[in-house]
């Protein structure tokens, strides 16, 4: 990949449909039959806590081929604090370009970003196996839990990385997934209908 061959910018209102089938055909039936995540970045664009300052596309030769967003939410510390912290995600790839490096070099320049912005920490699900090169470590060993996870059941999935050296230290609590990112199939359903027909597929490593 050559560093030159693309570009990182903040979305326009023009590219939202385009980037939501981005979204939706890299992430079709990767975590279930068919996805939800291009509607979910669709209701999340109207979310209060929507950090509009950290939604960026990658383009390349006029196309968009990747995005990331945040949203802002909190830690509920043990001692009663509440602790801001960003949420991450969904973060697409054009399919053909993943594993060529595109989405790490998406991934830290946005890091790099909220770190300047003052951001403090950032907490998601996702996978250590892409997301430790960027940083990124078990919220366990930080002391943060996943809200509504029972004691002892794999928190695996459970990531987080301080953008501020030392944000976390001394904060045991619980994270807090925004609302906006519970969306009825239903919706998603309907939604879906506005785009080309894709068929859905259970595929073996799927998780929901």
């Amino acid at each position: 990949m050559n560093t030159n061959d693309y570009i990182i910018r903040l979305e326009k209102p023009e590219d939202y449909r385009e980037v939501e089938n981005l979204v939706r055909e890299s992430f079709w039936n990767v975590y279930r039959p068919g996805c939800s995540e291009h509607y979910v970045i669709h209701v999340l664009r109207d979310d209060p806590a929507f950090v509009k300052e950290l939604d960026y596309v990658m383009e390349q030769d006029g196309r968009l081929i990747g995005q990331n967003m945040f949203m802002r939410t909190f830690i509920q510390a043990d001692g009663g604090r509440v602790i801001p912290v960003l949420t991450m995600g969904p973060i697409g790839i054009s399919p053909e370009l993943k594993r060529h490096g595109y989405g790490k070099k998406l991934l830290d320049f946005c890091l790099e970003k909220a770190a300047a912005l003052g951001y403090g920490a950032v907490l998601f699900e996702g996978n250590i196996g892409f997301y430790g090169h960027s940083g990124f470590d078990y919220a366990r060993n930080f002391g943060i839990r996943y809200h509504d996870l029972p004691e002892g059941a794999d928190d695996s999935f459970f990531l987080g990385r301080e953008l501020i050296p030392g944000y976390l230290r001394d904060v045991t609590g619980v994270y807090q997934t925004p609302q906006g990112y519970y969306v009825d199939d239903a919706d998603v359903e309907e939604f879906d209908r506005g785009f080309p027909y894709k068929e859905k597929l259970r595929l073996p490593g799927q998780i929901f």
